[in-house]
């Protein structure tokens, strides 16, 4: 009997030893990590967009303790700090808001930045968790981007339908200037030769040596090869030469 009561306090003793012992973490699971700065960054964002900016702080300056130039908790940090008119810029351009814009999207697109999205809601004065409009009208800081100029195609020319395109006739060509036909030898005139013959003589005996070398040229041109005028020509061309030379 008394065996059986000191092996039954034993067992009693080995359960409750077991019982009180810690479970131990088996040895292939991994402790589970601590959040990576960008997931932290993220969280942050959603924490501003949601209007819950106390607990943004703190999660920032946690980021910030382990990484103190991590550049986008710095920016996070600004858009909570500053005023946005100074990040941003006083100058701005009216957006109207479209189906399926979000705040983070437009600061990802107009600014180049998601992480600029709660500044770009401050500068709006939007309440969060900043929920938009179609046809909203909202600052964006800048100028305006200028639209991509549209080259404009050439008209086809119209046509009649019931008509095939007719290709267009070719210019005629311009005439061509008649050529001047060259002037022949002209006919002897003895009629006139001898008129102008005589009338050239008598001024040469009256003393006219120039009036007489012209009219007996012109006879000589009304009927060339007359002797009789080239002699009397050449005669009056001497006398008028000697009268030249004289004066």
């Amino acid at each position: 009997m008394t065996s059986y009561l000191r092996a039954t306090v034993a067992v009693l003793a080995l359960s409750v030893a077991a019982c009180s012992g810690k479970p131990e973490r088996p040895g292939n699971l991994p402790a589970p990590s601590a959040p990576t700065a960008e997931s932290g960054v993220d969280q942050v964002q959603a924490l501003l967009i949601a209007g819950d900016v106390d607990d943004a702080r703190k999660l920032l300056r946690q980021l910030l303790k382990r990484e103190p130039l991590n550049a986008s908790a710095l920016l996070l940090r600004d858009s909570i700090e500053r005023d946005p008119e100074e990040l941003l810029g006083p100058t701005s351009y009216p957006y109207t808001v479209k189906a399926g814009d979000t705040v983070p999207a437009l600061a990802q697109r107009l600014l180049g930045n998601r992480l600029k999205a709660y500044q770009l809601g401050r500068y709006n004065k939007l309440t969060a968790p900043f929920a938009l409009t179609p046809g909203q009208v909202l600052r964006i800081p800048g100028t305006a981007p200028r639209p991509d100029p549209v080259r404009r195609a050439d008209p086809a020319p119209s046509r009649s339908p019931d008509r095939p395109a007719t290709r267009p006739a070719p210019k005629a060509a311009a005439p061509k200037p008649p050529v001047a036909a060259k002037p022949g030898p002209r006919a002897a005139n003895p009629a006139l030769s001898r008129q102008l013959r005589t009338a050239g003589l008598a001024a040469l005996n009256s003393g006219k040596v120039e009036q007489a070398v012209g009219l007996l040229r012109r006879a000589a041109a009304a009927d060339p090869g007359n002797p009789l005028v080239a002699r009397d020509l050449a005669r009056a061309e001497r006398i008028a030469a000697t009268v030249r030379a004289r004066r």
